[in-house]
């Protein structure tokens, strides 16, 4: 029950930081703006029914899936923040467990990004992206998955990262390159070598395509789209989320340990 209280209270806290930096909440909704109202209708435009289906579709249902594991693995980089305030070291002295500190953590961010997604989902709405709602109501839950996967990423990379500008210099070299690499704009089906290999390297990749191969099941483009089984897709993303929480929680106690 202890353990219980302290990961809903650390997770209550990074809800409330967020409530409160308009700057964050603003910059947070610009991004879907770009990437659905302006890529998605331009492409969609000049392919004009070219690719077999519809792409604004296609980009939205990315973009939900980027925002859940792009919106967690970086609101971790507030655990740096707290190492500088000395607040992570305070944390780390109460008499509970290590990881419930950082499941605390990932609880919190996924309910940041699912307020994000409230946001991605109305501007779909108004860009008239031709979505089935039962279909989103559908993917949502899993969307949980998506998130705890983003949020051991993040763990991770920070645990081997020393500040905060340490952090919002290196973060975005990782994160970036995966937009484009998980196939959240593009199809990724047939790629040169080295971006293919990149490709299932990334771990946005699963995370979109798992959205996706849900999304897009028992529909005649699913092939086009879906690079994987649902199931395939779920159990790469299992396994690589409990190998980066672990080894990330790892480096970062030891890291704090050291200080």
């Amino acid at each position: 029950m202890r353990d219980l209280n302290a990961i809903f209270t650390i997770a209550f806290r990074d809800v409330t930081k967020f409530l409160r930096d308009r700057s964050r909440i603003v910059a947070t909704f610009m991004f879907p703006i770009i990437f659905v109202g302006i890529l998605g209708s331009s492409i969609q435009s000049n392919l004009a029914g070219k690719s077999g289906y519809n792409f604004l579709t296609f980009v939205f249902i990315g973009t939900i899936a980027q925002t859940l594991f792009q919106s967690t693995a970086s609101g971790i980089i507030s655990l740096i923040e707290d190492r500088e305030n000395d607040f992570s070291q305070e944390m780390f002295v109460s008499p509970i467990s290590r990881y419930s500190i950082i499941l605390g953590k990932i609880l919190g961010e996924s309910i940041v990004a699912y307020v994000q997604i409230i946001g991605i989902l109305i501007l779909g709405v108004v860009l008239g992206v031709p979505m089935s709602f039962p279909d989103i109501l559908k993917i949502l839950p899993l969307g949980l998955v998506i998130c705890f996967m983003g949020g051991a990423f993040g763990i991770l990379v920070m645990s081997q990262l020393n500040s905060q500008r340490s952090a919002n210099q290196i973060f975005p070299f990782v994160i970036l390159p995966q937009f484009f690499l998980a196939g959240v704009f593009t199809p990724i089906k047939t790629l040169p070598p080295i971006l293919f290999v990149l490709s299932r390297i990334a771990p946005m990749t699963y995370a979109v395509d798992f959205i996706r191969s849900v999304y897009y099941w028992g529909k005649p483009e699913y092939s086009q789209v879906v690079l994987f089984s649902p199931l395939t897709d779920f159990m790469v993303i299992a396994t690589v989320s409990i190998v980066f929480i672990a080894s990330g929680t790892y480096f970062f106690i030891n890291n704090e340990r050291n200080r």
